[in-house]
């Protein structure tokens, strides 16, 4: 099952400084800003794809933005230093429990399955899309049960029929096999960010410490689960106040303690008259909105884009969704896990270790990654702002972003990462809401501008709609 190949042997800065580069330019920064950007640190998380580089470009890209912020506002451009190391840690994960552990990540039923000719992977963790999936198969409650039913399938059949449910899905395909499908040719004709310019806007950049340069941004974040709450998590450490809406039911006790550092979460029905009520208010305060909603969702509620922005005169608007904005899946469901299945990540991998299962990487990094380019992308928008108060309107996606990754190509290698220490860890410890536990140390320094959060980690729905 294995291929052999010779593996690159690359200094450890290199590919990481071509990936920023790429980003860099493709959200619209300049070259002289580049020249900011340093790399310290070694090792790199084992995969036949280079993810530490990855890693480590998209915090040094949003460590840009934020510096060109800061330079545009009359000081000096500061440098941007990014711990490889840490910013790998990041990717996986940034906090240490006290005393406590964080719940399961996954639905028990969520995972890998063989079908009757190949593999197939079933995203069951929110209530609605395990449903779905049993809706197709069967009530089961274990693996082995929802093994046997699988096993009766086609994988592309079976893909199908969930996703036709209102499921989350993903039959495993080669890199090969992704390029040549419809949907993979039209997320490679897609710009890793889609970016437009509003031409009119009512709004100004606020001063600002260059020690805490997002002081006074309002960032209003409708995203779940994990890519657009990575987003905010950046721009509150740099000082913005995040207010998160999430539905009546919606939760994610695994991942809230991760994502919620610096943010109020609160809970709106927008299907209700008070709910869009509030939701409208709060959007004519926000400087930054930010939403993972699957394309349409919001034009549906009544929120298209010019909506947006006749509500809120020169909104950063940045947005996300799984598959691209484009081709016959752009209104598909979609996480990290699946999008490596489709995309011929996890095939790769599995070939790359002779395993007999799929083999993802070891942390999801096209979450991470796309964003921390949101990040970047809305903070270059308040820098344009700065001059003509003019909003934007930018559109990322996880399967351009494993594009990016992919294009780099498979056999890397990199010295393994050394192990954790609890010199990595801040000494400051947080008091969340589950208990006492510590950050590691944030991977991204700019100038003065540390990473960190005035509030601790909260669960979702403990804070009321409003702006401070």
């Amino acid at each position: 099952m294995g291929r052999s190949r010779q593996p690159k042997e690359e200094p450890v800065t290199d590919l990481a400084r071509v990936l920023a580069a790429t980003a860099w330019n493709a959200i619209g920064g300049g070259a002289d800003v580049l020249e900011a950007l340093g790399f310290d640190g070694a090792g790199g998380l084992e995969s036949t794809f280079a993810v530490s580089d990855l890693a480590t470009a998209a915090i040094g890209v949003a460590g840009l933005s934020i510096a060109e912020l800061v330079a545009g506002r009359g000081g000096d451009l500061p440098a941007v230093h990014v711990d490889r190391r840490l910013a790998s840690f990041w990717f996986a994960s940034s906090i240490r429990p006290i005393g406590w552990a964080l719940p399961a990540a996954w639905d028990p039923i969520a995972g890998d399955y063989r079908a009757k000719d190949g593999w197939i992977r079933l995203h069951t963790n929110a209530p609605h899309h395990r449903a779905a999936a049993e809706r197709v198969l069967g009530h089961h409650v274990d693996k082995a049960g929802m093994a046997a039913a699988v096993a009766r399938w086609d994988a592309g059949d079976l893909e199908q029929a969930i996703v036709a449910a209102g499921g989350c899905a993903a039959e495993m395909r080669p890199v090969a096999a992704w390029a040549v499908h419809p949907q993979g040719q039209a997320v490679a004709a897609e710009p890793l960010a889609d970016v437009s310019i509003a031409a009119t806007g009512a709004r100004r950049d606020r001063p600002a410490p260059a020690s805490r340069p997002l002081t006074g941004i309002r960032v209003l974040d409708l995203t779940r689960i994990l890519a657009g709450p990575v987003a905010s998590r950046f721009l509150a450490g740099f000082g913005a106040e995040v207010l998160r809406i999430d539905p009546p039911d919606w939760d994610e006790p695994g991942l809230a303690p991760e994502v919620t550092p610096g943010k109020r979460c609160a809970r709106l029905d927008l299907e209700s008259a008070k709910g869009r009520s509030t939701f409208e208010a709060l959007l004519s305060g926000a400087d930054i909105l930010l939403h993972g909603y699957r394309p349409g969702v919001l034009d549906r509620l009544g929120y298209d884009a010019a909506g947006r922005r006749a509500i809120s005169p020169g909104l950063i608007d940045v947005c996300l969704c799984a598959y691209g904005w484009s081709g016959p899946w752009a209104g598909r469901r979609g996480f990290d896990s699946l999008v490596q299945m489709s995309s011929g990540i996890a095939d790769a991998g599995m070939r790359w270790r002779n395993a007999d299962k799929p083999v993802p990487l070891p942390v999801q990094a096209l979450d991470h990654a796309t964003g921390y380019l949101m990040a970047a992308t809305a903070i270059r928008g308040l820098a344009r702002r700065r001059v003509d108060g003019g909003g934007m309107e930018a559109r990322l996606s996880l399967a351009r972003t494993a594009k990016l990754l992919v294009d780099q190509g498979e056999g890397h290698r990199a010295v393994p990462l050394a192990a954790e220490t609890p010199a990595d860890q801040a000494p400051a410890i947080e008091a969340t809401a589950w208990g006492e536990a510590r950050r590691l140390i944030p991977p991204v320094v700019v100038g003065e501008a540390v990473m960190r959060w005035a509030l601790p980690a909260c669960p979702l729905g403990s804070a009321e709609p409003r702006w401070m």
